[in-house]
């Protein structure tokens, strides 16, 4: 088991790495001048000349992208004299649209959408593996039925659909939801005023995924009742609740878990429809508003940060794997 983590481990390094020097290549040679954009309408040459030595984008492009993964590490000083300044470790580099640096404001946005991603995942797991071994157990009755009209109605709406409609007619119209609560608060800080804030944008990503996950659960149950060592076990008189919770659930849960982590990831990357919908000051918006404002340095950062979470998710999912079934070890 020791010798399956380090080696994915190993992996998962090398492929950050090769994922970073792709996406910072990508960027480079982008057709943008990445100094003009760090001044307003009133730029000169030399501004910008000034800014392209301040920033690095005078050096050669692998002496940036050293500078870059130094930068992650140790820290990086722009500048020289009374003008220069230090992001320190982590740095991801530095924004002059927002006169910050990149590593704030990732620190910023990113509980928010974690928060997010982390509280909808638990909902539509829980709703939909649920919802599934019933529609499963109950196959062709009326529960099968009313399972197969959520799937429909949650993989044909899409979120910014199903979030207005729950803004409106939660907040708006019954109230039961105040509309005054903006601006992220921590957990420990105002429990009752960070549900408020969560709540329905977590509705709102739940019931499509867990629209999805009723049905491959429903699928993937179905499927495995029918193997010849589920017919064994209730042969030999195992009790059903055994042979569904025992046998059944543990071949299920290794391929959620695969896509569970990786839809994880991918709202960790930032779930923008969603965030804009509601105002959360997550990782989608802040990406959104930096393609917007040609904020490379942000759309940088944030396009890695994504890459490594799913590269890292990846990796968890497959010590994962290794526990629930032992052969993905060898």
């Amino acid at each position: 088991m020791l010798n399956f983590i380090v080696r994915r481990i190993i992996f998962a390094i090398i492929t950050l790495l090769a994922v970073s020097a792709v996406v910072f290549a990508i960027f480079s040679l982008l057709p943008f001048d990445p100094a003009a954009l760090t001044c307003g309408q009133r730029c000169t040459d030399q501004i910008i000349e000034g800014n392209r030595i301040k920033l690095g984008f005078d050096k050669p492009i692998y002496i940036q992208y050293w500078l870059f993964l130094t930068g992650i590490f140790l820290g990086r000083s722009y500048g020289e004299g009374a003008a220069a300044f230090t992001c320190p470790a982590p740095s991801f580099g530095y924004s002059f649209n927002e006169n910050e640096c990149v590593t704030n404001l990732l620190t910023e946005a990113l509980p928010v959408t974690v928060n997010l991603a982390l509280g909808a995942l638990i909902i539509w797991l829980v709703a939909g593996v649920s919802l599934g071994v019933i529609a499963a157990r109950f196959r062709g009755r009326w529960a099968d039925t009313t399972s197969s009209v959520f799937v429909l109605l949650g993989t044909s709406l899409p979120t910014f659909v199903t979030g207005l409609a729950l803004l409106i007619w939660v907040t708006i119209k019954w109230k039961l939801v105040p509309l005054s609560v903006i601006g992220y608060t921590p957990f420990l800080e105002n429990p009752v005023k960070f549900l408020q804030f969560f709540i329905l944008p977590w509705i709102t990503l739940a019931i499509a995924y867990a629209a999805l996950y009723t049905r491959f659960t429903r699928a993937a149950v179905l499927e495995i009742l029918g193997e010849d060592y589920i017919r064994t076990a209730r042969a030999k008189g195992v009790k059903e609740r055994a042979v569904l919770l025992k046998h059944t659930m543990r071949a299920v849960f290794a391929p959620i878990i695969t896509l569970a982590g990786l839809d994880f990831a991918g709202l960790i990357g930032g779930a923008i429809i969603t965030e804009t919908i509601f105002n959360l000051p997550g990782l989608g918006r802040l990406t959104l508003r930096s393609v917007t404002e040609f904020d490379l340095s942000i759309v940088l950062a944030t396009t890695i940060l994504a890459a490594s979470v799913v590269i890292i998710m990846n990796l968890i999912v497959d010590m994962l794997y290794a526990v629930l079934d032992p052969r993905v070890r060898v």
